[in-house]
This record gives structure tokens, C-alpha cells and sequence, in this order.
């Protein structure tokens, strides 16, 4: 399971300056937004790594989310000397602690039911490597941690998509609160669309979310088509581009350079995060996708990623250790031009004009939301009034759960406003508890702060609920009482 040999560092940096020197500058991603983004000197250029296999967790033994995934590209990695380089430093995992993960979930009833040790690693590896890079150790860093976490939302009563808890929205709360940033753009590459770090930004106009994936009329979770666009204050921050299955490296390349990488420019974000999922590949067993190795190399490579946190990807032995290995010499600045499936045979893969049309009309009509974003927010403010509020249904598949949400959001004319989401869940014929969760956005207004924490402290006394939890954010506290036993607890 051998790649052709690694070049020296040299040849590496002539073959990037000569495919540089050969892109339109208008296709590239600017190394500096217009806000401040991480001080990195000289000495940071190392890609820093975590590997978190989580053998003592699975679904079931067979199901496809298993520690393999990571032990096949472990050991190509390690085979081909990558961990050897200079240009590789890897780090040792460690648990993220329960505070972390109230910070951005309300877990019902609480987190320790909804977690176990193996989740809090996965999470706390890439807090590991947030640190490490706002400590400028590294220049960029890839967390290759199981369980994944893009189809977790806000509220979590169980497993939906393979994930309990969302690994990369919890490394973004964390910088943004320890660190102060404030823009924060993700961009999901996995071929599901990544509807739970969708649903936890959707209200918050400083995160932007793009995610391009296999058109959800063909897959798993049924989301992510173009009018989803995010809550009313925040229009256009949320851009899904929905791709017809047999999309090839030809066509996803053209949604990065014609509409992601604009965008990024546009948006100047502080950081920018890549949900590394790997189920585009064209062996994949859970889609229909037409992705190679060397096409997730060249994404990574313009994407240029300051994080990338692992999500799905389930070609254990096809795929994964050839496109891993890409994108960490991508990552590395190493030269990835020899990175090949064994069964890869160039010009194998052609899509039709058909499809180069689809996907031509959809990356022109996000381009358009982008463009007339802040006229769809000025409309949307001023029919709403003072409340919005929205209700939904949300299934999760893995642990057979389905539950309705009320959310109500304050439409602040200074501030993205507080979000109160009232839940009720059943699971076969079995009610689960309830529960009202009250959020308050980091950089929420004085008044708007003061009214949410009111909120919370009246539906203490509401007996709908079992469950009343606050999110405050600003003060970096993590609330939750129970209305029976009218104990309360803090993270």
C-alpha cells in the first residue's frame, strides 16, 4: 500500500511556486483577510497532527463508522516516513471537558449521558490543536479523530448520523471565546451535508457555513439544498451547494474557485475550517460521489485550511490512507503529485453536460444570495418585528429518536439577538424528557444579555419542561436546573 516516494523539501516548494505562478490571482485565497488573523512566524511550519483511533467505541462491529478508518491511514502514513518529516509535529489528544461541550450543545438531560470518554477525546483532540496554533507551534493542523460530529445539532438526545456531539463547532466556541476571534468560516467537503453545524451557526451572521455535498434528494440527511440560507439576521451566511451524484474532481474544483474561495475572500474571516469528510471518493460505499485522492490534495491545497477536523469517509482501504496522505502533504507543503489510488486510471471519470450545467446554475445562483445578502436581512428584520420563530421536526436516525423544536429568536436591531429552542423528544412509544434551553450569543448586546438571563430564571418555574438550561456565553457560564428536583447545576 505504497505511494511513490516523498520529494525533499525543495522540489516540494519549486512544484508549489510553479503551480502558483500558473493560478489567476482572482481564484486565490488571500494568506491575510481584512481582520486580524493568528500572528504566525517564521518558525511555524509545521502541520500539527492528532490521531484518535477511539477503539473503545463503536456503533456496532461491523457498522462502518469503526476504528479502521483511522488504523489503515495510520499505518500508510507511517510506512511512507511522513511522521519523520520536520514539516510533521504530532500531538497527544486529551479530554475536552464537559464545560466545552455545554458551551455549544444542550445536551438532554446532560452531558455525561450523551458523551462518553471517547467523544470528549475526539473533541478535545482538536482543542489540542487550537491551542497549538493560536500558540503559533503550527502553521495549519489536522485532527484525524473518531467518532465525527457534523451531522450533531444544538440540541442532543442521542446518536444522529454517527454523531453525538459536533468535534468542530466545539473547537470554533472555544477559540472564538479563549481567543477572542470573532469571523470564523467552515467550509464542509464531506459528501453528507453537514446539517448539524448548519443548525448550530444558522442564527449567527459571524460564522460562515459552506457546504458542498451529494444532492440530498439521493442521500443521507435529505438537507442542504440553496434556500437554506440561515435564520433571518443572518441570511447568506449559510451557503449549500447541492452536487449531482457522479460530480467529479472537475466539478467540485469549479464550486471551490468560482464560489468558495471568492466568498472567503469577500467574508475575510479570521480563521478558516475545513470538516474534512472523505465519502466523496469515488469507492466510497455510502455515496455515489467520483472524488480522488489527488483532488482532495488539490482542494486542501487552495482551500489552504488553518484547521481541518476529520468527519465521514468509509472506504477503509480504497481510499482513506491515499486521500489522508494527500491531504496532510497538502497541508505540509510537501509535494502530493504521486499520491494515486492503485486502481486510479486518469480520464476514468467524466460528467455530463448536464451536470457541468446544474452545477454552473447553482454556483451562480449562491453567488447572487451572497451578493444581496444584507437586502434579504434588511427585508427579513423588518416583516419579522420583534420575535421569529420557527418550528421543526428532527429525526435521529442511529438512536430512532424524533423530536419537535420551537425555536424563538429576538430580532436586536444591535446584536444577532438571544435563541430559545423549547424541545420534546419520544423514542419508539417511550416520551424522553423535555426541556427549554436559553442561548446567549458571545457578542450579544448589554440588553439583550440581560433579557435572556431573565428568561431563563422565569422558566425555572415553568413545569412544561423537565429540563431549563442557559447558555451565557459571555460570562462563559453553562446553566441547568431541573424543574422536579429544582436542582441546578453549572460547567
Amino acid at each position: 500500500m505504497r505511494t511513490e516516494p516523498i520529494r525533499d523539501q525543495a522540489s516540494a516548494e519549486a512544484a508549489e511556486q510553479a503551480r502558483t505562478r500558473d493560478e489567476p490571482e482572482a481564484s486565490r485565497r488571500s494568506s491575510q483577510s481584512a481582520l486580524v488573523r493568528p500572528a504566525r512566524s517564521s518558525q511555524a511550519l509545521k502541520t500539527g497532527l492528532i490521531f484518535f483511533p477511539a477503539f473503545d467505541w463503536a456503533i456496532s462491529p461491523t457498522h462502518p463508522e469503526r476504528e479502521e478508518r483511522l488504523l489503515y491511514t495510520r499505518d500508510q502514513i507511517f510506512e511512507e516516513g511522513l511522521m519523520d518529516l520536520p514539516q510533521i509535529e504530532e500531538y497527544k489528544p486529551r479530554l475536552a471537558e464537559l464545560k466545552d461541550v455545554a458551551r455549544v450543545h444542550f445536551c438532554v438531560p446532560d452531558v455525561e449521558s450523551k458523551t462518553t470518554e471517547a467523544h470528549l477525546i475526539a473533541a478535545g483532540s482538536t482543542l489540542v490543536l487550537a491551542d497549538a496554533l493560536m500558540s503559533n507551534q503550527i502553521r495549519n493542523g489536522f485532527a484525524l479523530v473518531r467518532p465525527p460530529g457534523h451531522h450533531s445539532m444544538r440540541v442532543v438526545h442521542g446518536n444522529r448520523g454517527f454523531c453525538n456531539i459536533n468535534n468542530e463547532a466545539i473547537m470554533v466556541e472555544y477559540i472564538r471565546k479563549k481567543y477572542g476571534m470573532r469571523k470564523i468560516a467552515i467550509v464542509d467537503t464531506d459528501v453528507h451535508h453537514g446539517d448539524g453545524t448548519q443548525d448550530i451557526f444558522w442564527h449567527d451572521p459571524d460564522v460562515l457555513f459552506i457546504s458542498f455535498h451529494q444532492d440530498g434528494r439521493t442521500l443521507y440527511p435529505g438537507s442542504g439544498f440553496v434556500h437554506e440560507m440561515g435564520g433571518p439576521a443572518a441570511l447568506g451566511s449559510t451557503l449549500n451547494v447541492p452536487l449531482p451524484p457522479g460530480t467529479t474532481d472537475e466539478g467540485i474544483h469549479f464550486v471551490l474557485e468560482n464560489l468558495v474561495l471568492p466568498i472567503l475572500d469577500d467574508f475575510g474571516p479570521d480563521l478558516v475550517c475545513n470538516s474534512a469528510g472523505q465519502d466523496n471518493h469515488y469507492t466510497d460505499p455510502l455515496a455515489n460521489m467520483r472524488f480522488t485522492a489527488q483532488g482532495y490534495a488539490r482542494l486542501n491545497e487552495r482551500l489552504n485550511p488553518d484547521m481541518a477536523v476529520l468527519e465521514g469517509g468509509y472506504a477503509i482501504e480504497s481510499a482513506l490512507p491515499y486521500v489522508n496522505t494527500g491531504i496532510i502533504q497538502a497541508m505540509a507543503r510537501l509535494d502530493y503529485s504521486h499520491v494515486r489510488e492503485p486502481d486510479y486510471v486518469p480520464g476514468r471519470f467524466t460528467q455530463t453536460g448536464e451536470m457541468v450545467r446544474s452545477i454552473e446554475s447553482t454556483v451562480n445562483y449562491l453567488l447572487n444570495i451572497w451578493e444581496t445578502k444584507d437586502d434579504l436581512i434588511s427585508r427579513a428584520k423588518e416583516e419579522l418585528g420583534q420575535f421569529y420563530r420557527n418550528r421543526k421536526r428532527v429525526f435521529y436516525d442511529t438512536d430512532m429518536i424524533s423530536e419537535n423544536q420551537e425555536e424563538t429568536v429576538r430580532m436586536c436591531p444591535d446584536c444577532q439577538g438571544y435563541l430559545m429552542v423549547g424541545t420534546q423528544a419520544s423514542q419508539g412509544h417511550g416520551r424522553l424528557n423535555t426541556a427549554l434551553g436559553v442561548s446567549i450569543p458571545l457578542f450579544a448586546c448589554r440588553s439583550c444579555q440581560d433579557d435572556a438571563r431573565e428568561e431563563y430564571e422565569e422558566h425555572k418555574q415553568d413545569a412544561k419542561y423537565d429540563f431549563v438550561y442557559l447558555q451565557d456565553r459571555p460570562r462563559d457560564v453553562y446553566r441547568s436546573y431541573h424543574t422536579r428536583t429544582r436542582n441546578e447545576r453549572a460547567y
